[in-house]
């Protein structure tokens, strides 16, 4: 079977390195296997998302030395490769999440999410566990709080614990508690990353997800929403994060390594694959390599196991910017 893998940013800020570190490993190991590689953006939530830094995005990319067979300003078969061109994909999967009854509205207001996030539940990249509040509302709960306000729509997740298999990480367990019943389309009619990017996947055949750990927990999410529309899912990768010296994770709004940024400073993009490729374990040295030239050396074995980030050096970040 020919793989097929993707990049999808969200167009809401610039590329960083950690963004890099997953668009970069993530081509890697389709161009290794002589796969199609598809760029997507992920511009779902379009008051968070503009299309300038889509636009930047894409230059990114291509400095690094990524490019992509399918996407914007190239097409495909799978074409829009834009969410906000997708909706249509999107409502036919909610009506089939409805008929099957994996949904129920939610008339929880911000103020009691927030006061859920502050109670003891289970915590993960979506925030607290919501823990069934609106689930079992009666038809005449439902009438009255609807007359008051306009509600989300909630996807009913399995009791049982959801297993799977980690091409990184190996076999990972995640239980109903720690991630709760979450939202598939909001109260002002914005459909979730959830439901957008596994109807997407499936849409566009992708076969292969490799992507960072901070996304690990939307796969169990995920898995129930692929099981619920009867649809195969694909396999799953989660690479480590980048960190600073101290093992805290790099922060988005440290401007100066954004590849905006870099780029502007003069950092040759061989730098940056180098760097990458060293402290992937692809490198047995810091040494200045383009991005064609790592694809032999692309191991999903040679990333640390279970190791949530990976420390970059100030010594490393100095040799990034050095001067050929």
């Amino acid at each position: 079977m020919i793989k097929r893998g993707r990049f999808a940013p969200t167009p809401s800020g610039e590329l960083h390195i950690g963004n890099a570190f997953a668009a970069l490993a993530s081509w890697l190991q389709i161009r290794q296997s002589g796969g199609t590689y598809v760029l997507r953006i992920e511009d779902i939530d379009k008051p968070r998302s503009r299309p300038a830094f889509a636009k930047l995005q894409q230059e990114d990319l291509r400095w690094l030395g990524i490019d992509w067979d399918e996407g914007p300003n190239v097409g495909g078969a799978f074409a829009p490769y834009e969410q906000s061109k997708r909706e249509l994909l999107y409502e036919a999967a909610l009506r089939q999440l409805q008929q099957s009854e994996h949904l129920y509205p939610c008339y929880c207001s911000r103020a009691e999410l927030a006061m859920i996030a502050s109670a003891p539940h289970g915590l993960s990249s979506e925030g607290a566990a919501y823990p069934g509040i609106c689930r079992h509302l009666s038809t005449e709960e439902r009438a009255s709080k609807e007359i008051h306000k306009s509600p989300s729509l909630r996807f009913i997740m399995p009791d049982q614990p959801i297993v799977f298999d980690d091409q990184i990480r190996g076999v990972t367990s995640y239980k109903n508690e720690e991630l709760g019943d979450f939202v598939i389309k909001r109260a002002d009619g914005v459909f979730s990353y959830q439901l957008a990017v596994v109807v997407d996947d499936a849409a566009m055949a992708v076969t292969d997800v490799l992507r960072g750990a901070d996304l690990l927990d939307s796969t169990p999410r995920q898995l129930a929403l692929y099981k619920a529309l009867s649809i195969q899912p694909p396999r799953f990768a989660h690479i480590p994060l980048l960190g600073d010296e101290d093992g805290h994770r790099l922060s988005k709004r440290d401007k100066s390594l954004t590849l905006a940024a870099l780029r502007e400073d003069g950092v040759k993009p061989e730098r940056l694959v180098g760097l990458i490729g060293y402290i992937a374990g692809w490198l047995d040295e810091l040494r200045p390599m383009a991005a064609q030239q790592l694809i032999p050396h692309f191991s999903l074995d040679s990333l640390p196991l279970r190791q949530q980030i990976i420390s970059i050096s100030k010594q490393q970040l100095g040799w990034l910017r050095k001067s050929d």
